[in-house]
Order: structure tokens, then C-alpha cells, then sequence
């Protein structure tokens, strides 16, 4: 996996981190947390943008970043651990891997 690739999986990794402060954030400290993986994760996609195509950057960003917060919602957070839920984001998340190897495969093509 190249660098820009990882940048997307640690972007999505700090929007789970910012979409949990805003549920959850209540001092000053929390919120700046907060304020800081927002800039952390918009960054990292933004720079990504720059090698991979936006589009594929930004649902793969959201894709990563929604399965990570319904999987933090199971863990830290008592949600309710549904099947179907489970399976829709096993489907999303087999999306997110396609696009990644589509775009791996139209990179070679163009070399």
C-alpha cells in the first residue's frame, strides 16, 4: 500500500476520532480534540487528492470512516449489534477495496 493510500486509512481514522468528539465532547479540551482531528483528517485527504482521484479519495475516506464509527458504536457505546448492519457494512467496505484496486489497475494501464 502506498503512502497516499495509508494517509486515507489515518484520515478516515481521525473522522471517527472527530465524529465521536462532536456526540461527545463537553470541556474545552474535548472540543480541541475534536477541532484537531478535523483539521488532521481533511488535511491528510486533501494532500491524497493531490496523487489519487478526488472521488475515489473522498468514498474512501467515507467509507473507512463510516464503518469505523458504526464499529465504534458497537465496541465503546453499547449499540446493538445488528447482522444486517453488519452485513451492509461488510458490502461497504468491499466497495471501498474495489475502488482501491480499480485505481491500482488504471495507474498501470496508463504506465
Amino acid at each position: 500500500m502506498s503512502n497516499t493510500w495509508v494517509s486515507v486509512v489515518i484520515a478516515a481514522l481521525f473522522e471517527v476520532c472527530w465524529v465521536i468528539g462532536m456526540k461527545h465532547a463537553e470541556g474545552f479540551l474535548e472540543w480541541g480534540g475534536t477541532v484537531i482531528a478535523i483539521i488532521i483528517s481533511f488535511y491528510l485527504m486533501v494532500m491524497a487528492g493531490h496523487d489519487i482521484a478526488v472521488g475515489t479519495v473522498y468514498a474512501v475516506f467515507v467509507g473507512l470512516g463510516t464503518a469505523g464509527i458504526v464499529l465504534a458504536e458497537f465496541l465503546w457505546f453499547d449499540a446493538p449489534v445488528i447482522p444486517a448492519k453488519l452485513a451492509l457494512i461488510a458490502s461497504l467496505l468491499s466497495g471501498v477495496v474495489s475502488l482501491k484496486l480499480l485505481n491500482n489497475q488504471k495507474r498501470q494501464e496508463v504506465l
